[in-house]
C-alpha cells in the first residue's frame, strides 16, 4: 500500500480524487492510472473485523476489465484451499407454479455464464493492485482535483452535501445472506426460486465441484430480522425447504446477514464543486434490487465508461469539463435506467399475489425457456456479451 509522504508547502495538484476505496473506487483509480493520470484514492479498504458473506456475480464484461487492470483473482490450482472463483455453468430458474427457466453457458459457446467471486479475494486483489501503481496516492481527505469521482456508496454524505438529488423508493424486503454447506455438490449451478412473493438464489462456491453455496434471499423485513434473531439453523432449515432440498442437507457456515432494498437513482450524475468538475459513480448513482445479480457488473461499467470518455477526450478539454462528463451521464443514466426497470418490474410481478398474474408469469416461465433466440440474446445481455 502507498503511504502518503509528508507534505511542506504548495499542496500536490491531483488529476482526479476517487473518494471511495471499494470495488469500483479502486477500479476506476486503476484504470485512469494507466492513462499517467495523478490520482488520490480517499479512503481505507473495508474493515475485515466482520467478516462479509456477500460473493459477487461478475459477467464476462466486468471479469475483462479486472483482468485488464490485474485485479481478478485467478484460481490457483496449486493451492489445496477452496477456490475463490466459481465458473457458472448452468443457472437454473424456478417459479411458483411450475414456471421454469434453464440457462446453459454450452448454449452461449462460452466457458461460463458468470463468476461468483468471494468478496474479500477480490477486494485484496485490487488493494494489491493499487499498491503497485506509483500514480495512485491513498488519502484520508479529498484533495484539489480537476475532477472528483464520488463512488462512497448508496448513502454517500458527499452526494448530499453537493445537493445532488437521489431518488430512493424502498421495497418491503430486506436481503438476507449467508454461506452454506450442502450435503451435494452444487456442479457450478446458480440456483433461483421465485415464489410468495420472494426471491431466493444460491451461487455456486469453491469451485466448480465445491460443496458451498452463498445465499441471497429477498424476504420481507420482518422475516429477515426474525430470522437474525434466531438459531442459525432455522434459517438453514427454511432455504432447505425452500429450495426442495435440492442439494440436500444444509448447514450454515457463517452468520447471516441482512440490508434493506431499494429501488435508487441520482437525478444528476455530474455537478462542479470549488476545485473542478464532480461524478457520481457505483451505489452512489444507482441501486436496484439484486434478483439479476447485476449491481456490481453496472457500477463496473460506470467505471469503465467514464475511463473510456476521459481517455477519448479532445487534448484541450479539462477533466472536469462539464460538456465531457455529460458524455459519461448520457451513456450511463440510459443503461442503468433500463436495468433499473427491468428489475422492478421482475420484483413487481413475482410479488402479485393474485391467482391469474400467478398463471401467466409461471407460463412466460415455461414459454420464454422455449424461446430460442430470444432467450439466447437475454443471456448475452447479461453475460456482458452485446455483440
Amino acid at each position: 500500500m502507498n503511504a502518503t509522504p509528508p507534505r511542506t508547502g504548495t499542496p500536490r495538484r491531483f488529476d482526479v480524487a476517487v473518494q471511495g476505496a471499494g470495488v469500483v473506487g479502486q477500479t476506476l483509480a486503476l484504470l485512469l492510472a494507466r492513462d499517467r493520470l495523478r490520482v488520490a484514492l480517499v479512503g481505507s479498504p473495508r474493515s475485515t473485523d466482520t467478516p462479509d458473506v456477500r460473493a459477487y456475480a461478475l459477467n464476462s464484461a466486468s471479469r475483462e476489465l479486472l483482468r485488464s487492470v490485474r485485479a481478478w483473482p485467478e484460481a490457483d490450482a496449486s493451492d489445496p484451499r477452496p477456490s475463490t472463483i466459481t465458473p457458472v455453468s448452468d443457472m437454473q430458474v424456478w417459479g411458483d407454479d411450475g414456471g421454469e427457466l434453464k440457462f446453459s453457458a454450452s448454449d452461449q459457446g462460452s466457458e461460463a455464464l458468470t463468476w461468483i467471486v468471494d468478496v474479500p479475494a477480490l477486494e485484496q486483489r485490487l488493494s494489491d493492485a493499487v499498491g503497485f501503481q506509483g500514480s495512485i496516492e491513498r488519502m484520508t481527505d479529498t484533495p484539489a482535483a480537476a475532477l472528483t469521482v464520488v463512488c462512497e456508496g448508496k448513502r454517500s454524505q458527499t452526494r448530499e452535501q453537493l445537493g445532488l438529488a437521489f431518488d430512493v423508493r424502498p421495497y418491503p424486503h430486506k436481503a438476507v445472506a449467508a454461506r452454506l454447506r450442502c450435503e451435494l455438490p452444487h456442479g457450478g449451478v446458480a440456483r433461483q426460486w421465485f415464489a410468495h412473493g420472494e426471491v431466493m438464489a444460491l451461487l455456486p462456491l469453491g469451485g466448480p465441484q465445491g460443496n458451498s453455496v452463498a445465499l441471497v434471499w429477498s424476504v420481507a423485513a420482518e422475516q429477515a430480522d426474525a430470522w437474525l434473531q434466531s438459531d442459525p439453523s432455522v434459517l438453514a432449515q427454511a432455504v432447505q425447504a425452500r429450495s426442495a432440498n435440492t442439494l440436500g442437507t444444509l448447514h450454515m457456515e457463517s452468520p447471516a446477514q441482512a440490508w434493506p432494498l431499494e429501488l435508487s437513482r441520482a437525478q444528476r450524475w455530474i455537478t462542479r464543486n470549488a476545485a473542478g468538475g464532480v461524478a457520481l459513480a457505483g451505489d452512489a448513482a444507482h441501486a436496484m434490487h439484486p434478483l439479476a445479480g447485476q449491481g456490481l457488473n453496472v457500477g463496473l461499467a460506470d467505471a469503465a465508461e467514464l475511463a473510456r470518455v476521459l481517455h477519448a477526450r479532445e487534448y484541450w478539454r479539462d477533466l472536469g469539463d462539464q460538456k465531457l462528463l455529460r458524455r459519461y451521464e448520457r451513456a450511463r443514466a440510459a443503461e442503468v435506467g433500463a436495468m433499473g426497470w427491468v428489475t422492478d418490474g421482475l420484483f413487481g410481478l413475482f410479488a402479485h399475489d393474485d391467482s391469474r398474474v400467478q398463471a401467466l408469469r409461471n407460463w412466460g416461465l415455461n414459454s420464454f425457456n422455449r424461446s430460442g433466440p430470444v432467450k439466447r440474446w437475454l443471456a448475452r445481455q447479461a453475460m456482458g456479451q452485446t455483440a
